[in-house]
């Protein structure tokens, strides 16, 4: 099938009231997740005008982890969440509601 009726097929099946099985949309739900927190870190390593190695080296992380987290491709347990932010030199805040979840990095004030 080439791509422009590709297209119009799936156009033809939101508009036809089609839905996604509950372990698809769990499955974006989790992606939304990790991307939501990928742009957070980015955002704040380029606010701080940090290099990944630059933030690793801070975090005590590797580069690569950095990379990872910022492509979307990992998922950080609680305590590499705490070393990624003491690096950030901000609070992390995830709020998980049924439908809906949110990340957002808090910088902390200078002294």
């Amino acid at each position: 099938m080439e791509h422009s009726r590709w297209k119009l097929a799936r156009e033809r099946r939101f508009t036809e009231g089609y839905t996604e099985s509950p372990e698809v949309e769990q499955g974006r739900q989790e992606h939304r997740l990790a991307m939501e927190l990928a742009k957070v870190v980015y955002d704040r390593r380029i606010e701080l005008g940090l290099s990944q190695s630059e933030l690793a080296a801070r975090a005590g992380l590797t580069q690569g982890k950095i990379s990872r987290i910022e492509g979307s491709d990992a998922v950080p347990t609680l305590p590499l969440l705490a070393k990624l932010t003491k690096g950030l030199n901000a609070s992390l805040n995830i709020a998980i509601d049924v439908d809906d979840a949110r990340v957002t990095l808090s910088a902390h004030k200078a002294a």
